[in-house]
């Protein structure tokens, strides 16, 4: 063989080996590539829900209700445009805020809706008319956001008072269940209203039926 024929032949052996090495570095960078995606280096890191800005947060035990919807973007107090900040929560089906499992570590806000309710009874020439006041545990954007809807919270209140029976508000337990029907109209208002619930309990100030 002659030396051009040799050193084509060595040649070809080299580049042949160069080819080879390329290819299994390519392989292997792909396979410790591979292997860094599947441990996370390169996977896309996606966030969790962000918590709404505008949702009424729980008052512990000693803290001002007021000052705390301050902090949280509330503008104003009662009567200087805390109202209508409650008001601009994005509206919608809503969500219930619940009651903290332990109650005694939270502060209670109360309100008393000012001007009584009275509607004759479902079954009878009678009609009842009752006081009602509610409680929060939450920031006093649920507070505000009651004084800016309360047409409609009163509207649902007379609605589901017509619908009662002179029987059942005769005794304790039709005047529990009435209680909760009207907390659950209240949060339902506040819900479709404001996104947000957030009326732990109502309370009855002045109940008659005559």
């Amino acid at each position: 063989m002659s030396d051009a024929a040799k050193a084509k032949k060595k040649k070809g052996g080299s580049m042949k080996m160069i080819l080879m090495l390329v290819i299994a570095t390519l392989v292997g960078g792909a396979g410790a590539a591979g292997g860094l995606y599947a441990a996370g280096f390169f996977s896309h890191k996606t966030e969790g829900p962000k918590e709404d800005p505008n949702k009424p947060v729980l008052v512990l035990a000693g803290e001002n209700a007021e000052e705390i919807a301050k902090v949280h973007g509330m503008g104003g107090g009662a009567g200087q445009g805390g109202g209508a900040a409650a008001a601009g929560h994005a509206p919608g089906k809503g969500i219930d805020l619940p009651t903290p499992a332990n109650p005694a570590a939270y502060q209670a806000t109360y309100f008393q809706l000012q001007t009584p309710f009275t509607s004759n009874m479902s079954d009878s020439d009678a009609f009842a008319q009752i006081a009602v006041a509610v409680s929060t545990y939450y920031d006093m954007r649920v507070i505000e956001a009651i004084k800016t809807h309360e047409m409609a919270i009163r509207s649902q209140i007379l609605m589901l008072l017509a619908q009662q029976p002179e029987a059942m508000l005769a005794t304790p337990q039709g005047k529990q269940q009435l209680q909760g029907k009207i907390r659950t109209a209240i949060n339902d208002v506040l819900k479709q209203k404001t996104g947000y619930g957030g009326v732990d309990n109502v309370y009855f100030t002045n109940f008659v039926i005559q």
